[in-house]
């Protein structure tokens, strides 16, 4: 069963609340929580939400405005590991079915392709009409096949929503952060809702359907007064910074917006106060740069929850720093395609061998397996000094998915990884682990490449180690060895986890923790050994992994990430090296990464 948490945002509308929060509750398919924030209301709100054990109340010292308040709410939401993050005005009144509908085209659309990342429903004002504010637009442009899957379960491809109802899917949330706080009122829904579409596919329901209870019945093009300070202001930051819009959608909405604009002045009955808002607007957004969304909810009395980070405008909760000697998890998958002997070297390596051992052994048994492996997978536990939880997948997902099983089976914040096949010197996670004590959120290490066993030593890998640089190359080339990286459990999950991104899940993974704040660190000293043998260098490269490596590098773009330039160069330089012969990548590949031979003593 889809699990979904609703946010509810408030500020001084106690009696349109209650009628709300009625109906969120009320739904056929229940709420897994609902969320209340209360930005900082002066009517006696809070007083009426303290001590409910039905909701999970957030309150802030300040009025954050819709952007900030769901910011604070989505994260909230997402300590409760849902699928899909649902947000609500306070004057939002959903029909008992708005929610289910919502879940049904979540889980109905497109069969085997990524889920919609936002679905938005029909807004109707307290008379039944649309509400011409919370009414989504036709995606222009959208491809007949989106739009034919978009019909199929009764939606319509859409590339903004309002926050008035809006569904967003929790995977893409972690991906691409929290809205941008700063924008306070006017145009933060439609920032968010396209940074969440970009890239995938956002859906109107018309068979979800809410009221909406404004005072008033406005469009658009009505005088927002001082809030058209804001619209301008805002506008001009979407345009200018945001990832929300590729650069022709950019145009094509700065075009939509000049000429919206251009009405509304020539209709208004106060022209000088629009024009001064409008000459303030397009001051402030050139002038001044959104604030980061932690420094505007921790100015308004937030404390994030610890395990909060956003993709969007970096870590929003601080790493802690946490007492030595913390017990941690060893995360290790394994699948048809292993050897037992070689699983017993690695589990052997990682757990009895280890000066300071894992306080419990992950094992995910990713599908079916021979029964050679089987066995060993039995005795393996039975021997093991330490608790072993064993995650056994009726069917192989692939490795990414697999892990995050595993994550999820992991009891402990502290999570180190470990290949079925490679092997750990003794000491690496005593030299590891103080390193993720210390603040750290994932730290990697160098490593020994070996083929027929760990004495035939035939290169090294040596990570950068400044995590500055690490910073600087992680949008060319991964700086981590993954088999050789311990991390924090909470920053991958608010990262988004591995996901299914076939031979790129790791790198993809790490990107997006790097680059929403998390801390990064490696030692330059190897401390594992890696196996490569026989037909490495030919398993680097080829078709598929070129497909990978191109479906990576749009998905980086997506995320914005990476600029058009860094695409274009990363698709050029990683995915021609896909392609050269094996003998010249074998070359290439000893030069830019093994960097040196020789023995482990040398």
């Amino acid at each position: 069963m889809t699990s979904v948490v609703a946010v509810v945002v408030t500020w001084n509308r106690r009696g349109l609340l209650a009628e709300s929060l009625a109906a969120v509750l009320g739904q056929t398919h229940a709420p897994t929580a609902v969320v209340v924030v209360d930005n900082a209301s002066t009517d006696g709100t809070a007083e009426d939400l303290v001590g409910r054990d039905d909701l999970d109340v957030v309150s802030l010292s300040r009025n954050t405005g819709g952007a900030g308040g769901f910011a604070a709410g989505i994260a909230q939401a997402l300590t409760h590991d849902p699928d899909l993050v649902w947000l609500l005005d306070d004057d939002t009144v959903p029909t008992e079915t708005a929610l289910a509908e919502l879940v049904r085209v979540h889980r109905d659309h497109a069969p085997g392709a990524p889920r919609p990342a936002v679905l938005a429903s029909l807004v109707v004002w307290t008379d039944g009409r649309d509400h011409p504010m919370n009414t989504p637009r036709r995606q222009p442009g959208a491809p007949r096949a989106v739009r034919d899957a978009a019909a199929a379960v009764g939606a319509v491809p859409v590339r903004s929503a309002s926050f008035v109802s809006l569904a967003c899917d929790a995977t893409t949330v972690r991906e691409r952060g929290l809205p941008i706080a700063d924008y306070f009122l006017w145009n933060d829904d439609f920032e968010y809702s396209t940074r969440l579409v970009r890239g995938g596919v956002g859906l109107y329901v018309p068979s979800s359907l809410v009221v909406h209870k404004t005072r008033v019945f406005g469009a658009t093009d009505a005088d927002p007064g001082e809030r058209f300070f804001f619209e301008v202001r805002n506008k001009v930051w979407l345009f200018s910074r945001s990832t929300g819009l590729a650069p022709h959608e950019k145009a094509l909405y700065a075009a939509s917006t000049l000429r919206r604009w251009t009405r509304t002045v020539a209709r208004s009955q106060d022209r000088p106060t629009l024009l001064r808002g409008l000459a303030r607007g397009l001051r402030a957004g050139v002038r001044e740069a959104p604030r980061p969304t932690a420094s505007v909810l921790q100015e308004a009395g937030w404390e994030a929850p610890a395990d909060t980070t956003d993709p969007a405008a970096g870590r929003v909760g601080p790493t802690e720093v946490l007492e030595p000697g913390q017990p941690f998890a060893l995360l290790l998958s394994t699948y048809g395609g292993d050897r037992a002997d070689y699983l017993r070297l690695a589990f052997t390596s990682s757990v009895h061998d280890q000066t300071r051992r894992p306080a419990q052994v992950v094992l995910v048994q990713d599908g079916p397996v021979p029964e050679e492996l089987a066995e060993e997978i039995a005795h393996l536990r039975a021997t093991s000094p330490v608790p072993v939880t064993h995650v056994d997948i009726s069917d192989n997902i692939g490795l990414g998915p697999a892990l995050d099983a595993g994550l999820q089976a992991s009891e402990h914040e502290i999570v180190a990884r470990m290949d079925a096949d490679d092997v750990s010197t003794p000491d690496r996670f005593a030299r590891q682990l103080p390193l993720v004590e210390a603040g750290a959120d994932i730290v990697g290490s160098g490593l020994w490449e070996f083929g027929s066993d760990p004495t035939d030593v035939v290169g090294r890998r040596t990570p950068p180690t400044d995590p500055d640089e690490i910073r600087r190359v992680i949008r060319f080339r991964d700086p981590f060895n993954h088999p050789t990286v311990v991390y924090r459990r909470s920053a991958v999950l608010a990262a988004g986890g591995y996901t299914d991104m076939a031979l790129m899940e790791d790198y993809l993974l790490f990107t997006r923790m790097v680059t929403a704040g998390a801390v990064p660190a490696n030692l330059a000293d190897p401390l594992v050994h890696y196996r490569v043998g026989a037909g490495a260098y030919a398993r680097r490269g080829g078709w598929p992994l070129l497909r990978s490596e191109v479906a990576l590098q749009r998905r980086l773009r997506a995320l914005g990430l990476t600029t058009r330039l860094q695409f274009a160069r990363n698709v050029a330089v990683r995915g021609g090296y896909r392609l050269v012969p094996e003998a010249v990548r074998k070359v290439a590949y000893r030069r830019l990464l093994a960097n040196r031979t020789g023995s482990p003593r040398g």
